[in-house]
């Protein structure tokens, strides 16, 4: 018997985001238009929709509407057109999270297949059962689900499909029910405006008796005076300590779900659907994380009893991130699921650009950030696994034909890569790998704080998995990280060498001709010689083969 597939739910926010999700892997999106998808910020005509719907069809893949919103008066009049909009769409699913909205859709358009959204808090097999007796052919569980919850629903519940968050961006409150956004920006989260209250930066002010409100002045003198804690209303006398530094904290930040430490356990009970959350994330997201989840997968029905979750992950660290947790996933949250020292978005590796034509001696890349003569750019297929590294000594710009050293991503610019630059690919397999669409990453340099948070951000998610504290270097790594946003150091570096123009890191990238050509590299040449195409020497082999090639060019 052939074992039934999960599938790998994208994110679409708009019609190029779905088109390289649909490349990448997915076998799934879910896309909506501003006004009824909890959305605002969707950048999909109702045009757009229908050519993804389309553009999903014709690669044999599934498209689901979003009709999320809790309804108001105002959103009624709006609904008959809305579904008749639908019918012509054809999508495979609709996603309801207003009991209304869902029979309103079910009497006036029974054909299309009825989703209910993680909106409505799904959290328990009874609910499961209550929405498949309504006619819910697929129902999205709650974020606060747990793993052991999830077994039990799955196992009551074997006739009606089951969809998961796996990734992507935690809501500190249950599911979506926050009101911060709404008291302190008049922006309703459960309307798709959240202004993500829970991400800013908080400070501590005091207010003295005549109601003037003054900053509290911590200097080395007095800070041993005081203490701060927080109280609950419920539980008096449990005092919880808050601190904070110069810069604030965000006491409220969520680190981004990532099950895929755990992914292989979801498989195996049969989850139907595993969602990726971030219809406002970037094109570049959406087709590596697609990538990441769509090689876990397969790899684990290839192969279950081997499978393990290492190299996907690294390929998941290529994607900004809040630092990853296992949020509900063992029930309740862990202090770990929090990140206090910073809120943004952050990897050692950046968008650098996607192709954008393909003719018939190069690509045509349009820039995404700044590239720098000697940089080496990493270009990533959405059909081959392995990756081609090239390193670039100018930059030929496609419309004039001028050379430069430097290229920013702000102007939009299309560069022209020939494949005469790519010295060890073959050109036919180079057109086949890097379609319209391909993403083109490089390194990010980054500071000291940068480089310690991530540092942190990995023991953090190393104590989760396993399930065993650190203390002791937990402590380390934080305080490094407090030692570092104190020195407020602007300074950036790279992981890797960058000397690519001036002489040779030894790592032998594709195209770097000092490599290619110095006697002193032979021996390192011999060595790669042998490897798949991309791969790089490790410093330390790059060091030793150095070393014992210039030994061999002064003996001769």
């Amino acid at each position: 018997m052939t074992q039934k597939r999960s599938e790998l739910l994208m994110p679409a926010g708009n019609l190029r985001k779905l088109k390289m999700a649909i490349l990448y892997g997915a076998d799934a999106v879910y896309l909506g238009t501003p006004d009824m998808s909890l959305r605002t910020k969707s950048e999909f005509t109702l045009d757009e929709v229908i050519e993804g719907v389309e553009f999903c069809h014709a690669h044999g893949r599934r498209a689901y509407l979003t009709l999320n919103l809790f309804s108001h008066n105002k959103d009624i009049p709006k609904l008959d057109e809305y579904i008749d909009t639908v019918r012509k769409v054809k999508p495979d699913g609709l996603i309801v999270a207003d009991p209304g909205v869902f029979q309103y859709v079910r009497d006036r358009a029974p054909e299309i297949p009825l989703h209910v959204s993680t909106q409505a808090n799904i959290c328990s097999w009874l609910s499961v059962k209550f929405w498949q007796d309504q006619g819910a052919e697929l129902v999205v569980l709650a974020r606060e689900v747990s793993y052991p919850e999830l077994v039990e629903i799955r196992e009551k519940c074997p006739d009606i499909k089951i969809e998961a968050f796996v990734h992507g961006a935690m809501c500190m409150t249950y599911s979506g029910r926050c009101l911060l956004s709404n008291f302190m920006a008049e922006r309703g989260a459960n309307q798709g405006n959240c202004a993500n209250s829970c991400r800013w930066n908080y400070k501590l002010r005091v207010r003295l008796k005549d109601g003037t409100v003054e900053d509290l002045n911590l200097t080395e003198e007095n800070a041993g005076m005081f203490e701060f804690l927080l109280e609950e209303g419920c539980r008096p006398g449990e005092l919880m300590p808050i601190e904070e530094d110069d810069r604030g904290s965000y006491i409220l930040n969520s680190r981004d779900l990532c099950i895929m430490p755990k992914l292989d356990e979801y498989l195996k009970i049969g989850v139907d659907s595993l969602k990726v959350e971030g219809r406002g994330k970037s094109e570049y997201y959406a087709a590596i994380v697609a990538r990441a989840y769509r090689m876990a997968i397969d790899d684990y029905y290839a192969d279950p009893e081997n499978w393990d979750p290492k190299p996907y992950m690294r390929e998941l660290e290529a994607v900004g991130n809040r630092g990853y947790t296992l949020a509900f996933h063992e029930g309740r949250l862990t202090n770990y699921a929090h990140g206090y020292e910073h809120t943004a978005s952050l990897a050692q590796w950046e968008y650098a650009g996607v192709v954008k034509e393909v003719t018939e001696d190069a690509l045509l890349v349009e820039v995404k950030n700044k590239l720098v003569a000697g940089e080496v750019l990493e270009f990533v297929s959405p059909i081959a696994r392995e990756t081609v590294l090239l390193r670039v000594y100018d930059f030929e710009n496609a419309e004039t034909g001028e050379r430069v050293d430097v290229v920013r991503g702000s102007d939009k610019t299309v560069i022209r890569l020939p494949f005469a630059l790519f010295d060890h690919e073959d050109p036919d397999e180079l057109r086949a790998r890097f379609p319209a669409f391909s993403v083109m990453r490089k390194e990010r340099a980054l500071t000291d704080e940068q480089w310690k948070r991530l540092r942190l951000d990995k023991l953090v998610q190393g104590m989760e998995v396993s399930g065993r504290d650190n203390p002791n270097a937990y402590e380390r790594r934080r305080d490094a990280l407090a030692e570092a946003i104190a020195q407020d150091d602007n300074a950036r570096r790279f992981k890797t060498n960058r000397v690519g123009t001036e002489g040779c890191c030894g790592r032998g990238c594709n195209g770097c001709l000092i490599f290619w050509q110095d006697p002193q590299y032979a021996r390192a040449r011999e060595v790669l010689l042998k490897r798949k195409q991309g791969a790089q020497l490790s410093r330390a082999e790059a060091a030793e083969l150095k070393e014992v090639g210039s030994l061999l060019v002064e003996q001769s």
